[in-house]
């Protein structure tokens, strides 16, 4: 049996999902190929015998009227070129609107021809572009639909201005505001799904990018590429670790969290391993090498949470679905209204309006603002309450989802250490010699201690022994701090332990009501987290929180959310680590703290932009609405299409009518969307 070889292919030229599920169709009638096209991330993944080559798939869907090649380590950006469309289109639109609205104005029909002209032409030509494709493979999309609509507009009027009948109606407003329209609705959707690939380069950009490493005793700095294993590089304090290693020297405190979710730094010293980019937050420490490039830990994350996006179900807009049979169907309307009114007798100018006003009022002008508008008024609604929604198609989960799982640091507590039980002389002398250190743990007894008791006495001989602790010498006592076991601190002095402290992640003060709020949507939650299970324990139980699920790695969470999908749960995750970035990917729905980790932020569908667990419910309830107002805009703008159909294919509705009734369409679906700001 060959070999399989797996490659993916950027895909280019799609504009729509149909055009998606075309090159899909197209790459799996070849023998041995299995393919997965993604319209969002616009790549597909192939799988194909080794008798073939990259170079057969790419003919393969250029014969489908499309471009494939291997994807670029950065994919040039299309929504400034969009933007421009969008912009030229709105500034001459918008004064070709007002001169139709006044018919005192319209005395000059070439003036409105010059100002239709740019837009219809320029403006429109990606439409355009795109229906010649779809002519030559004999299909049809959306683009096929607003492409003809442009077209009869304009050429109806051109028509009138020739015969010296404008009175019989001008519809190059029509053509404008249709392209103006879809244009706006595909720059929006253009630059959401830029947004959607930044998880990957996000996650990277966390490494270092520079390394000092040590090549015949002296210390060299070098780029992260140059970097081998079995070299030995230097860590110091506050610099990021530059590679996954083992500490050859040295000793430290390394802050994990980033990567592991444990809010309490590891203590490191000669024979442990460490992670890169993890955070020295102590001492000078060397490490030699042992993954470099791909095969690091942050390498494994990012590959993560590349499976987890792809292995998402395509996602595919309500309009385009319908498309694959509304658009032909118009089309067929549109000829056979004119074919009949000329065979019955009709005169060839009655044929001709008749047909031109089936393909107006059937074009998916409101079906282009469905989305656009509604998203646009969530979202901006969204922002003033701290949540920020990616795109449309993270919406149709949120109706489904039944579960939601919390990462405890950062999201359900604090994510800072924090003085929790201790005071007194012990506090006091505690506080005073870890004034000095610069361990979290210390900041934290350091910072309790200064505002118990404000000034705190001076400190001499202060040593700091890594893994062990810190002493100095108080008023001629000899006073010691160090870890007793879990979060517990001993403090002694001449020798005698003389009582602890305890500090703790704390959990947040508005957490338990936020549990209790997304309870109230139908929700169980399940708290997450790479800590202890009896810390996790005790969060969860402030919380209210029955199901837990602790000591769990990167890769476990991700394990534990399709563990919970494979049971059958709609799952939502809210996360604020890179930790959390895959499992975010893998969800049905992913909420990333705003205070968190951009890598966790870039792959969340949901970003909570205030430090608050409670928006996360907010933000549920308001996708949740935004979702209910696009299904309707999309019920009430194919209504309109379906009752107004057969009217304008009788003769029943004049172009004019029929461009106004669009246009009171199109007003009723921006009408519907503005309800959005009223949300609370």
């Amino acid at each position: 049996m060959p070999t399989a070889e797996r490659v993916e292919l950027a895909i280019g030229g799609m504009t729509c999902a149909s055009c998606a599920a075309r090159v899909e169709r197209k790459l799996n009638k070849v023998d041995g190929v299995t393919a997965t096209v993604n319209y969002a991330t616009e790549k597909a993944q192939v799988s194909y015998p080794s008798a073939l080559s990259v170079d057969d798939l790419t003919a393969v869907v250029a014969a489908a009227g499309y471009s494939a090649k291997l994807p670029e380590p950065e994919a040039p950006d299309e929504t400034p070129a969009l933007r421009k469309r969008l912009l030229l289109s709105v500034v001459l639109t918008v004064p070709l609107v007002v001169l139709a609205m006044v018919p005192a104005w319209q005395a000059d029909p070439w003036l409105m021809l010059a100002l239709a002209a740019p837009v219809v032409t320029w403006g429109a030509w990606p439409f355009h572009r795109a229906a010649a494709v779809n002519l030559r493979h004999v299909t049809a999309t959306m683009d096929t639909l607003i492409s003809l609509g442009v077209v009869a507009s304009v050429s109806w009027s051109l028509y009138a201005i020739l015969a010296g009948m404008p009175e019989h109606g001008l519809y190059f407003e029509v053509a404008a505001a249709i392209t103006t329209f879809i244009l706006a609705g595909r720059y929006f959707e253009a630059r959401s799904k830029r947004r959607a690939g930044a998880a990957l380069r996000a996650l990277m950009d966390l490494g270092a990018k520079d390394v000092t490493v040590l090549r015949a005793g002296e210390e060299h700095q070098a780029p992260i590429e140059a970097l081998r294993v079995g070299d030995v590089f230097v860590a110091r304090p506050g610099e990021k670790i530059a590679t996954d290693g083992v500490v050859t020297e040295g000793g430290s405190a390394v802050d994990t969290s980033m990567l592991t979710g444990e809010s309490v730094p590891v203590e490191v010293g000669p024979g442990d391993a460490v992670t890169g980019a993890t955070l020295n937050v102590g001492g000078r420490l060397f490490v030699r090498a042992t993954r470099v490039g791909g095969d690091t830990r942050l390498a494994q994350l990012a590959r993560l949470v590349e499976a987890a996006q792809n292995g998402k179900a395509e996602v595919q807009r309500l309009a385009d679905r319908v498309s694959a049979v509304f658009v032909p169907a118009v089309v067929f309307a549109a000829l056979a209204t004119l074919v009949v009114w000329l065979a019955t007798g009709g005169a060839a100018e009655a044929a001709f309006t008749a047909a031109v006003a089936v393909l107006i009022i059937a074009c998916p002008c409101a079906l282009g603002l469905a989305t656009p508008t509604a998203l646009l008024v969530g979202t901006g609604r969204g922002a003033q309450l701290g949540i920020l929604i990616k795109g449309p198609e993270v919406l149709e989960h949120t109706r489904r989802v039944d579960t939601v799982v919390l990462d405890k640091t950062g999201t359900v507590t604090t994510g800072r250490m924090t003085l929790v039980e201790g005071d007194g002389e012990v506090l006091r002398l505690a506080g005073a010699v870890e004034a000095a250190s610069e361990h979290p743990i210390g900041r934290a007894i350091a910072e309790a201690a200064k505002q118990r008791f404000g000034a705190l006495p001076a400190v001499t001989g202060f040593r700091n022994s890594p893994g062990v602790g810190v002493t100095g010498v108080i008023d001629g006592r000899t006073v010691s701090v160090g870890r007793a076991g879990g979060a517990g601190i001993a403090v002694s002095w001449d020798g005698e332990v003389r009582g602890t402290l305890t500090v703790a992640d704390t959990i947040k003060p508005t957490s338990a009501r936020a549990v209790a709020e997304l309870r109230a949507l139908g929700l169980t939650p399940v708290l997450l987290t790479g800590d202890n299970a009896d810390a996790a324990r005790k969060t969860a139980a402030e919380a209210g929180i029955d199901e837990v699920v602790a000591e769990v790695l990167p890769e476990g969470k991700v394990d534990v959310v399709k563990r919970l999908q494979a049971e059958g749960r709609v799952v939502a995750m809210v996360g604020d680590g890179v930790n959390d970035a895959a499992a975010l990917a893998q969800a049905d729905l992913g909420l990333a703290m705003g205070t968190g980790a951009d890598a966790a932020i870039e792959a969340s569908d949901l970003t909570l932009v205030r430090d608050d667990l409670r928006v996360a419910a907010d933000a549920i309830r308001l996708a949740r609405r935004t979702l209910s107002t696009i299904k309707g805009n999309l019920f009430w703008a194919f209504a309109y299409n379906v009752a107004a159909l057969p009217l304008a294919a009788l003769g029943l509705l004049d172009p004019m009518i029929a461009a106004a009734a669009m246009a009171c369409s199109s007003a009723f679906v921006v009408s519907n969307s503005l309800r959005l700001r009223r949300f609370h």
